[in-house]
């Protein structure tokens, strides 16, 4: 039949978002190229074709069919769900899940979720990686792609999958040239003794405690925030960091004592029987430690640092565990300095020892106690 007799069918509706090519299929022309999705007789199947393949066309990418096949989406849907009973065994945190979920769901949002994962290649990580490279410093580059590694990683560990995905040579954390000169760029993640003592000298309870705290025994935010009363005896800390469960003691200063106990006088009730132990807790009654990126603590210590005119790059309440521990290896003791911070041994030495003496941690906390109130 000549073309000009071939009598196109109107589209179903005013919204159907295809048009009738003369070739009898429907069609939309998508990045400056022509797509066909289905027959005249069956709009409703050109219109599902269509839906499926539109995220991928207007990205760019080759669409593949999913039916039959391991996608992208099933993937990460098993990979969160071992998450999340990993989450609720205690063995990661809420904020470890919440990181592992914004990973998946950047995976589906850049690679596509109807993608199937053998068909992912190195090209495809290259085109990712650059991708995340555009919003994210090293650091988080970084993290996000071992996330990446993890999550696909598992789904070959647990044969959703029979071979390993390749990522190719490009995939990979950046440099580590380039992570030590982001750390200079950002200067010195620490604080000087005069602004420390004066910060330490002008604030008020709980927050007083905590900072004294994070420089006498080089505790973090989670440490502070989870810190039982039972793990305070006689002037010492019993208290495994949370975030490992690695045995670590340490001898209090007469000012962290002091603190600590104005700080226990003046603690509201906990609103909870589960908190009832806790040394620190809101003046709502609820726990400082929450397991978000930005918890309490991160934020009155920011109000704080505000209030000093502390504005320099890299300080946050973090930054009095890495003070603790610049200066606390000036005791030229880093095994007692480990110990206080929580830090694991790996070597030989660290298998074999049993305890370390507390005369040797008493060192440790008064040479930085020296930096901090005596010179």
């Amino acid at each position: 039949m000549p073309e000009s007799t071939i009598q196109k069918p109107k589209k179903p509706t005013a919204a159907f978002p295809l048009y009738s090519h003369r070739n009898g299929r429907w069609a939309k022309k998508i990045r400056g190229k022509t797509h066909y999705f289905g027959p005249w007789d069956d709009p409703n199947g050109a219109l599902e074709t269509y839906l499926d393949q539109k995220d991928e066309l207007l990205a760019g990418r080759t669409p593949r069919l999913t039916k039959d096949g391991f996608t992208l989406h099933d993937l990460c849907n098993e990979f969160l769900t071992a998450k999340r009973h990993q989450q609720e065994a205690g063995d990661i945190t809420k904020q470890t899940f919440d990181d592992y979920f914004k990973t998946c769901e950047t995976m589906l949002r850049m690679l596509g979720k109807k993608r199937l994962v053998d068909d992912l290649g190195p090209l495809d990580f290259r085109t990712f990686r650059a991708k995340l490279a555009k919003t994210r410093n090293p650091n988080t580059l970084g993290n996000e792609i071992q996330r990446v590694r993890v999550a696909f990683n598992y789904a070959y560990n647990v044969d959703l999958i029979k071979h390993p995905v390749k990522f190719g040579p490009d995939f990979k954390r950046p440099a580590k040239r380039v992570l030590r000169a982001l750390r200079q760029k950002k200067g010195r993640r620490m604080f000087e003794a005069d602004e420390l003592f004066d910060l330490i000298e002008g604030i008020d309870r709980p927050m007083r405690a905590m900072v004294l705290l994070g420089i006498n025994c080089g505790f973090g935010n989670s440490d502070c925030g989870r810190l039982p009363m039972s793990a305070i005896k006689n002037g010492w800390i019993d208290f495994p960091r949370p975030k490992t469960a690695i045995e670590r003691r340490c001898p209090l200063w007469p000012e962290t004592i002091e603190a600590i106990e104005d700080a226990l006088r003046h603690r509201p009730e906990p609103q909870l029987p589960e908190h009832a132990d806790l040394g620190f807790v809101t003046k709502y009654g609820q726990p400082w430690a929450k397991e978000t990126a930005d918890n309490p603590i991160t934020k009155e210590f920011r109000k704080l640092l505000d209030g000093f005119g502390l504005h320099r790059p890299g300080l946050g309440f973090y930054a009095l565990r890495h003070t603790f521990e610049t200066i606390a290896g000036g005791s030229r003791d880093q095994v007692a300095v480990n110990h206080i911070m929580g830090h694991a041994d790996q070597s030989m030495a660290g298998v074999y020892r049993e305890h370390i003496e507390d005369e040797r941690l008493v060192d440790v906390t008064d040479h930085v106690w020296n930096w901090l109130f005596a010179e």
